[in-house]
Formats: C-alpha cells, structure tokens, sequence
C-alpha cells in the first residue's frame, strides 16, 4: 500500500530503487543524443577526446533534468495529488519520501556539475542555464501560453550547444534553425496530445496553459513547424555549402528519412493518441526506430 501524502512530507528516507527511477524519469535521457549531433556533423567521431567530452556533456545534462523533473514534480505537488492519474507519481503518492526526493535532487545536481566540468567549463556553463532556466520554467514560464514550447525546444538547443561550442566544435546555423523547427513541433505536438487527452477524459487539464490552447491553433503551429522542419533540413541537405563541408552533394538522400519520421509522429498523434510521452512513443514504435537509424546510418555513410 502506498503511504499516504502526510507521510511522505516527514523527514525520512523512503523509497525503492524503482520509485527513485521513475521519478528520475530515466527513460527521458535517450533526449540527450541531441549533445552527440555535432560529433557527426562536425567530423569529430573519431576523435576519442571529443567522444568522451560529449559522452561526459550527455550525462551530465541527463542527471540535470532529472534534477529538474524533480523540482517540478515539488511545485506540481498540489495539483499531481488532486489528479486522478498524477496522483499515482512516486512524489504524490507518497512512495518516495518528500525528504528522499530532496537529497536524491541534490545529488543528482552534484553529479550533472562534476560530469559537466570534466567536459569542458563551457558545458558546465551551458548545463548551468539549462538548470537556471528550467527552474524559472517550473515555478512560472511554463504558465506563459507558447512561451512554454520555446522553453522546452531551448532545452534541445542548449543540449546541441554543449555537445558542439561546449567541445570545441564550430555550431552550424542550419543545425541550430533544423533544430529549433524540429523540437517546437515535438513540443507543441505535446500540448496538442495533452489537450486531447484531457477532453476526452474529462479531467481537468493540469496545465493552466492548455486552457488558452485549442486544438485548431495548435494544428496550425504543428503544420508550420513541420512544414519549416522539413525545408529548413532540406534546403540544408543540397546547400553548397554543405557540399564543401562534407564533401558530398548527396545528403539529399537523407531528406526522406526527416519527411517519413515527420509524417509518422503525426500519424501517431492523431490515429494512436501518442505524443504526450516523446521519448517514450520513439522507443515503442519501430517505424521510428527504424527510420531514425536509417537516417543516421545513410548521413554516415554519405559524410564519412
């Protein structure tokens, strides 16, 4: 049996191993492989010292957002213990102890610091304003109808940023807009799913912010975001300059992949009602994980 919220507020331990995992939401790290990004498209997967320096950056930003899964779980507390799906998260429930949380918080910021400064000081610095910025998002930015997306898609920006200007490792202008496109869509397919999910439940929304939504507005920044995505990596694929950097005028042959991916998460959006869970919907359907590895196998072989 669960312990009751009045438990969990004392100053005790409690909590299994995988309570303490879940609400690490340790299955969210595998967004971290946005740090590796530049390895690839900055030639840099052969350099062992580069390698490790990114393997260093990705964990120390996934022991950051774990942190910060954390911090925001405290200041949902009230509304997760009044929602009849929420209320069953270690914190809520009571199966992890508010005390246990706090220390498990504090160690996991420790370690996202070590590992971040191992990396270079720069990754230390960008793993700071990712921490600092998400802090601000839990306790008020995320309230701010559309500014809450931007944050999230910030997030993946700052994860590029480290695994590129944190290393040593000249940040393309492409990469940076591809990615921005890219994530704003993921984020506002999210509220998109969460807002669907709420109304057809008929349990009040969690979020202030999907209030000010509504499906049709959302659709309309879904179409211009993937729609953005898509040309932004393409006119990307058959710049000139991209020819002289990799030295290949067929990365063209990649658009594919970035098209099929797009239209299959909206497939899963709205046939599957997927997209509350990113990460998640990623590792289940194997139409992505295969497309997202032909991708990376097909720019490899292109740009080696």
């Amino acid at each position: 049996m669960a312990a009751s919220p009045a438990l969990a507020r004392k100053g005790t331990w409690r909590g299994s191993c995988a309570d303490l995992v879940e609400l690490m939401r340790a299955h969210q790290w595998m967004k971290n492989g946005f740090v590796f990004v530049g390895l690839i498209f900055g030639h840099a997967w052969t350099d062992p010292g580069m390698i490790l320096a990114a393997v260093l950056a990705a964990a120390g930003f996934s022991l950051a957002a774990s942190a910060i899964y954390i911090i925001n779980d405290f200041a949902d507390l009230p509304r997760e213990r009044a929602h009849p799906v929420m209320r069953q998260r270690p914190l809520a429930s009571g199966r992890v102890s508010a005390h246990a949380a706090r220390v498990l918080c504090a160690l996991l910021l420790g370690g996202a610091v070590v590992l971040a400064w191992l990396a270079s000081p720069g990754v230390l610095v960008i793993v700071a304003a990712y921490v600092a910025m998400n802090v601000a998002y839990s306790h008020a930015l995320k309230h701010i109808v559309v500014l809450d997306v931007f944050v999230i898609a910030a997030g993946f920006i700052l994860r590029i940023l480290a695994g590129t200007l944190g290393i040593g490792i000249a940040p393309s202008q492409w990469l940076l807009v591809c990615s921005l496109l890219l994530t704003l869509f993921l984020g506002f397919a999210k509220r998109r799913a969460e807002l669907i999910k709420s109304a057809r439940s008929g349990v009040t929304a969690h979020r202030k912010t999907l209030a000010l939504y509504s499906a049709e507005l959302l659709d309309k920044y879904i179409g211009i975001c993937a729609g953005g995505a898509i040309v932004a990596y393409s006119l990307y694929a058959m710049s000139p300059e991209t020819a002289r950097l990799h030295g290949t005028q067929h990365l063209v042959y990649t658009v594919p992949f970035v098209v099929y991916g797009i239209f299959r998460y909206l497939y899963l959006l709205h046939a599957a009602q997927a997209g509350t869970d990113t990460s998640r919907d990623l590792a289940r359907d194997r139409h992505l994980i295969i497309c997202v590895l032909g991708w990376l196998a097909a720019t490899l072989v292109l740009i080696a």
